[in-house]
């Protein structure tokens, strides 16, 4: 079953995952990307060493880049390794995904080929899953078409080990966005060129714009150009048979438009900044059969030196498999594995989001839950000159930035008919240990997956049922009162305590609830620690005959 610490770990990853794909498409050459798709390995996936080896016009491939190791680099930067030693390579060992990974046990047969290599120092392993000096990992560089573009190979992970699951998958998803910034790279070269050419040949026009309008026609993603300036400004004037088919759409129906009418209207903003800017953006663009889909946007603004913009050159590239594939990822790091329920790491995210630095400001004798509370250079009865609020009211604790929208959350004092708070269930489950135990994990495994969709379905749509681990269970409902709160606890312990079917026999299980408050000027840890409390007194008052019937 899944630690508790391991969704914090895969978040991080996650993060410095991003940040290093988010690097590829700063470079502004082909040399700049190859040098930063080694970088990015170094630096966000645990790997001391790393090589770009790139495919040769003539077939060879050229280590073209390496970071890590300047030894590394002085001894195979340059040198070239042919065709034929490369397709062995990526034929051997083990496929792992995309991956190609060779053991040091049968890479041996590798040592005298032609290819550029290098070996660090290093300890003989001491168990299976231990990495060894001799041990070689490869992630192709495929275009869209399937065409290689390049290698990249990865040596001496930091931790030492060969890597897992997770490591895997963060190099798979890495080196697919390293074959798109490198194809981007060679199409950017290519059509730079070709512009250049237009300005500056003059006399060889002609042969110019017959070379841009193969490039592109026949780019493998999608090319448009828009006018620029006037009253047709961003009108689609040419468009490529890749961005008609990634859009649904007809060449002649698409030079009716322009992308501000294609794009999603929460993406509107995104696309001036970078029409008037150039650059590049993800956004989302209508299909003609109204679905939407994420692209990368890249403009580029063709000027003449005398009559400035002249035109935009727009290139589209479909992300929606990468998009879909983020916010998988993301959704792992920040949900339980076995029951899809938020993690602990989420439902504090969530019950930060709802607090601020400050508790509520007393108005008169009664805690006011006003958004940001009495303004701002006043006593709370509006006069001036006693500097009541201070700059911790309304400061979130999940971000540490002011909200002047944020309503305080307040607990319930009971003296005030009516009142209504942000309240917090801590449900702990009582005999599901000797159900583990008698009867195996698989079985406490169904028991929680069937105990979290009882609690799901017994809540509202804006209430948050998260698992914190083990048997315990936390659910977030705001705007009750503290007997609406003791009835949906009640409510709650009666959907669980029905008996559970798991592999032809009846298990049961009960539950102890322990309610607490949240309030503005209480940490996380505190409201969930106030409600652990309250549930381990709720669960010693009871005897154990009454803990197992619910």
């Amino acid at each position: 079953m899944e630690t508790e610490s391991e969704p914090y770990v895969r978040l991080a990853s996650l993060r410095q995952l991003h940040l290093v794909v988010a690097q590829l498409s700063t470079a502004r050459s082909l040399a700049d990307t190859l040098q930063t798709i080694a970088d990015g390995v170094v630096e966000g996936l645990g790997f001391e060493i790393a090589a770009v080896n790139l495919v040769r016009p003539e077939g060879d491939l050229v280590v073209a880049a390496v970071a890590g190791s300047q030894g590394a680099e002085a001894m195979m930067a340059g040198r070239a390794g042919s065709r034929a030693s490369w397709d062995r390579r990526l034929s051997m060992g083990e496929a792992w995904g995309n991956l190609r990974f060779i053991p040091y046990t049968e890479g041996w047969v590798l040592d005298d080929d032609d290819v550029p290599q290098w070996h660090p120092a290093g300890p003989a392993p001491q168990s299976g899953d231990d990495w060894h000096p001799m041990d070689r990992l490869f992630a192709p560089l495929y275009a869209s078409d399937h065409e290689l573009l390049g290698v990249l190979s990865v040596d001496k992970p930091r931790n030492g080990r060969r890597p897992g699951a997770w490591g895997r998958e963060a190099l798979q998803l890495y080196s697919s966005q390293a074959a798109i910034a490198l194809s981007n790279a060679r199409l950017r070269s290519n059509m730079q060129r070709a512009l250049v050419r237009l300005e500056r040949e003059q006399s060889a026009l002609r042969a110019s714009e017959e070379s841009f309008r193969q490039a592109f026609e026949y780019a493998p993603s999608g090319m448009a150009v828009a006018e620029m300036g006037g009253d047709q400004h961003g009108r689609l004037i040419r468009i490529n048979d890749a961005l008609c088919r990634l859009l649904g759409r007809p060449a002649s129906a698409m030079r009716r438009y322009s992308f501000s009418d294609i794009v999603h209207p929460e993406d509107i903003g995104t696309l001036l900044r970078t029409s008037a800017e150039g650059g590049r953006a993800e956004l989302r663009l209508a299909r003609r059969d109204g679905s939407y889909v994420w692209v990368s946007l890249r403009n580029s603004v063709v000027a003449d030196t005398a009559d400035g913009p002249r035109f935009l050159l727009t290139h589209v590239e479909d992300i929606e498999d990468r998009k879909r594939h983020e916010l998988q990822l993301a959704h792992r790091a920040s949900h339980d594995s076995l029951t899809g329920l938020p993690n602990s790491a989420e439902l504090r995210a969530r019950l930060n989001g709802r607090l601020c630095a400050r508790p509520a400001p007393v108005v008169s004798g009664v805690i006011s839950s006003a958004p940001g509370g009495p303004a701002a250079g006043t006593d709370g009865n509006g006069f001036p000159g006693l500097g009541f609020e201070d700059a911790g009211s309304g400061v979130l604790a999940s971000t540490g930035m002011y909200d002047p929208h944020h309503t305080h959350a307040v607990p319930p004092t009971g003296n005030v008919q009516g009142e209504k708070g942000l309240a917090v269930l801590f449900c702990d489950l009582d005999g599901f240990k000797s159900i583990n135990d008698r009867f195996g994990h698989n079985c406490g495994d169904a028991v929680l997956v069937e105990v979290a969709r009882r609690l799901s379905a017994g809540v509202r749509d804006n209430d948050t049922v998260a698992r914190m681990g083990g048997d315990e269970f936390v659910v977030l409902t705001d705007g009750v009162g503290p007997a609406e709160a003791q009835d949906l606890a009640v409510r709650l312990r009666n959907a669980i305590i029905p008996p559970i079917r798991v592999d032809g026999r009846a298990v049961r299980v009960g539950a102890s609830f322990g309610i607490g408050w949240a309030g503005c000027g209480m940490t996380a840890e505190e409201v969930l620690q106030s409600a652990d409390q309250r549930m381990y007194v709720e669960k010693r008052s009871r005897s154990k005959g009454q803990r197992r019937a619910g």
